[in-house]
């Protein structure tokens, strides 16, 4: 895998066409990277305390690195 943490990469396929960030994390066996601001899903988390409130969370998803081009 040529795409390391920290490389500034351009995603070019899939919903996230275009977009650019740095890379948060490199799964190597997996062959794929966590780039900032690119694939975000929301979740939904439940209260872990009586005296929390649940509450809708955006959490950044893998992309696979075939679809990333190093700039």
């Amino acid at each position: 895998m040529k795409i390391k943490k920290n490389d500034k990469v351009k995603i070019i396929a899939g919903k996230d066409k275009g977009k650019t960030g740095k890379v948060l994390r490199a799964l190597p066996k997996l062959d794929q990277i966590i780039v900032e601001g690119v694939n975000v899903k929301k979740r939904h988390q439940k209260p872990t305390q009586s005296n929390q409130k649940g509450q809708i969370i955006d959490k950044v998803m893998p992309v696979h690195v075939s679809n990333a081009k190093k700039i």
